[in-house]
Order: C-alpha cells, then structure tokens, then sequence
C-alpha cells in the first residue's frame, strides 16, 4: 500500500466545523528564562545592566483540533514546534494562555478530570533510544504506566502488552527484550506502543519518523493511519518535512518562530499556499524537475528567538517584504474557508499573496512503497 493510499478522506465533522474542539489552544506563549548567575547580578549592583536571557519559543498560538483529526505541524528548527507539542501534552506548562481539553480548561481542571487529561494525551519522541528506559523490558515499559494507572490489572499485563505489540508490527515474543536489541523502526513502534497502552485520545508525534530511512518512514506513516482508524486516534503530528506530513495530515499548521503563519487543509497547502515563508518551504522538497521549480528556495538563516526580528519576523528573509513588515506584525486572519494566513501582502491591492504571483500547483513527492513489516 502506498502513502497515498493509506491516508483516509477528511471526516464530515471536521469539514463542518461545528462540534466542540477536542483540544482548543488560546493565545498560548512559552517563554524559557535563563536567569543572571552570581557574576552578572554582581555587575548589576555596579551599574553594568545585564539581562536574563529570554527565548521566545512559542508566541501568541491559537488553534482547535476536532476529535479523529491529524493537525501537521511544520517549520523549521527552532520554530517553536515541538514546545507547542510538549505544552499540549502537558510536559512544559505555558507562559500564559491555556489549553483546553474537551471543553474544560486546563487550569481549573478538578483531579479526575486533570488524571483524565493527562492519560488522554500522550507523546511520541523523536529519538526512542533517549525515551526508552535502557533498563527495563518491553514488557515493563509498555504494561507498567497502565497498571500503575489501573487501566490493566497486574496478572493482565503481559497479554495486554502482547496484544499491543501485534497491533504495532512487533512479535510479542521479544517482549522480554531491551530496547538495544531493536532496530531504530522497532524502537519507535515500541515507543507508539506505549502511548498506546494508556488508552489516548490525542498523539503528540514529535519528529517521529526524523530518524528513520525513508522506506521504513513510510511502514510507520502506514502505522499511524491504521491505529488512527481503529481507535479513532487524534494526531498532533510535528515534523520539518512538509512533504511527510503532506501524506497523513488532514489540516497542515506552518510555525515561524514561535508563531502560526498559515493554516489550511492539506490539499490547500500544497495547491495554493499563501505565505511566502510556506512557498518557501514548498521549494525544498525533492523534485525530479530540473529545470524549474515551483517557488523559490528559502533565503538566508533563522534569526534568533533570543532577539526576534520586528513586525513580521519572517521579513528579513521574505522576497516581497514591504516597510510595513518590518513595523507591525500580520494578523492570522481568514483567506477562504478553513484557509488562514498572516501576511500583509493580502491587504494589498491585488487580493490574496499567492494569487498576486502566480502561484502554480505543487505535487506531493512520491513515498517508495513500504518494505514487508
């Protein structure tokens, strides 16, 4: 089955758009502070002025997510997309802002309904080798959280583990195995095993076919559309490669430091992006056409969230900025149905930024077809 064939249509429901978000996020910041050591609070007192160093990871973000949707979430590194991923897991509290959780904010939750969202999302990492207990058995790292949790009973824990396994490609009889004893494609169906075994709603997906060869990316891209279906599972899935979230995403999110820049479905995305930085980003990905390419590459380095650039912080990188970039920062506001975009070229005369150049239809790279499990 190719990756083309494995993503199912867009559900009814998210089309409506009207049934209560099952994740809502509200003008969420993270802020990561590295106070003043003892030498530079000391030159303080003598007048020298020194700063805590501030990073501005995530800035202002607002997003719903339906339940049985896959939000892709791209940007480059350092772009705030995988603080965005832990605040919604609930790893890293944000600065202000909040999440909600089937309707009940975070903040005021009561201790079953804060137990309830805190097994109802859960994480999958980039690197299994570092989020894998080196020491402990499949077994144990998949059966422990929910015995613990009381999801499984204790006799219950090694079929219950077993079941898991098969259902994410793995033979249950490794399952007194240590994590070193897999390979990179086995270890991460381990850690998707154990989000599983908590019984989520919601899977944060944080880089999790980055490390993986592309043939065996596509077996757990298959991976993740099947377990979708069968327990009507909501993907938070964050990557820097739009071509990958192209394939499972229904509604693509594109992130520039810390901020949202555009939001729209997939098929949107790829055939008429409006942003400059997401045609940019359009332009990276591989292509058998030699001779021309659908936008430009993107220009330039990623400025520092330490000294983030005035108004818009994509404009010292953007072909078509404008003296009003660099003073005041774009609005996400809507640019057709379920289509949103942050860029003052959209007030200009002319309508809507891609339209204003001619922005042709990008093609989906092919996947190669995935490798037996």
């Amino acid at each position: 089955m190719t990756m083309n064939q494995a993503k199912p249509p867009a559900r009814a429901d998210q089309a409506a758009g009207q049934q209560q978000p099952l994740l809502k996020l509200s003008g969420i910041e993270k802020k990561f502070v590295n106070p003043l050591d003892l030498a530079g609070r000391i030159a303080n007192l003598l007048g020298a002025g020194n700063r805590a160093t501030v990073v501005h990871a995530v800035d202002g973000v607002d997003l719903e997510v339906q339940a049985g949707e896959v939000i892709g979430i791209v940007g480059e590194s350092g772009c705030g997309k995988s603080t965005l991923g832990r605040v919604v897991a609930g790893i890293n509290p944000p600065t202000s802002g909040h999440v909600s959780y089937q309707g009940q904010d975070t903040r005021t939750m009561t201790a079953s309904q804060r137990k309830a969202y805190e097994l109802g999302v859960q994480m999958i990492f980039q690197n299994p080798m570092a989020s894998l207990n080196p020491r402990m058995r499949v077994v144990d790292i998949v059966g422990e959280a929910p015995v613990v949790h009381g999801l499984v009973k204790a006799a219950d824990k090694a079929t219950y583990v077993a079941d898991l396994m098969r259902q994410v490609g793995l033979d249950p009889e490794y399952a007194q195995r240590y994590p070193h004893q897999f390979s990179g494609g086995q270890r991460q169906r381990i850690g998707i095993a154990r989000a599983l075994a908590l019984k989520p709603r919601v899977i944060v997906c944080d880089e999790a076919v980055a490390a993986l060869d592309v043939s065996i990316q596509a077996q757990v891209l298959n991976l993740f559309t099947q377990l979708r279906e069968q327990h009507d599972l909501t993907y938070l899935f964050i990557s820097h490669n739009l071509g990958v979230v192209g394939h499972i995403s229904d509604r693509v999110v594109i992130m520039y430091l810390g901020r949202i820049v555009e939001v729209a479905p997939t098929d949107v995305i790829f055939g008429g992006a409006n942003h400059p930085y997401t045609r940019a980003l359009l332009a990276e990905l591989p292509t058998l056409d030699t001779v021309r390419r659908a936008y430009k590459p993107i220009a330039g380095e990623l400025p520092s969230p330490l000294s983030p650039p005035s108004g818009c912080t994509f404009h010292p990188r953007c072909p078509h900025a404008m003296a009003r970039c660099k003073s005041e920062v774009p609005a996400l506001r809507q640019i057709s149905g379920g289509h949103q975009s942050a860029c003052h070229l959209n007030d200009e005369p002319g309508g809507q930024a891609a339209a204003r150049f001619a922005v042709p239809v990008h093609t989906l790279p092919s996947i190669p077809e995935p490798l037996p499990a």
